[in-house]
């Protein structure tokens, strides 16, 4: 269920489904040489159980736009937001700045906060009084494409 969408963002509600999961196999999968093929154990893995700690405020977003590449976050990934994580200097999380969405890098210290893109093509944005300003949640992971 899309809740908003903005130039940046595109948010969605996580739909809880119980008995929900795939396939997994609880194994690491080796990047260097293969290991043997009886060593694996399958098991059912729902990627909320994973990657949700706080279903109440949490909620997903798709990203649109490359201010945010530096850092892994490209253009259609998918976001986890927790709303009830504390902000802090060095995390990236998402905001309301003067009317849009837009997920940044956070920046904080005695002299004030700044919002940080992680591609130089991008300025970094110092929040003054005048901003309407508001940290909505913190990203804790993110989903992506490879193909």
């Amino acid at each position: 269920m899309i809740t908003h969408k903005s130039e940046h963002l595109t948010f969605f509600i996580p739909e809880v489904i119980e008995g929900a999961g795939t396939n997994f196999f609880d194994t690491g999968i080796s990047a260097g040489f293969p290991s043997p093929a009886e060593d694996f154990k399958e098991e059912r893995l729902s990627l909320d159980d994973e990657l949700v700690k706080n279903k109440e405020a949490t909620f997903y977003a798709r990203v649109s736009g490359q201010s945010m590449i530096g850092a892994g976050l490209d253009d259609n990934d998918l976001l986890v937001i927790d709303r009830s994580l504390e902000p802090a200097n060095n995390k990236i999380a998402v905001c309301f700045l003067d009317g849009e969405f837009t997920v940044k890098r956070l920046k904080v210290n005695h002299e004030g906060i700044w919002l940080q893109p992680e591609n130089p093509n991008y300025p970094i944005v110092k929040v003054t009084e005048d901003n309407n300003f508001v940290i909505w949640g913190i990203v804790t992971n993110v989903i992506k494409k490879v193909y």
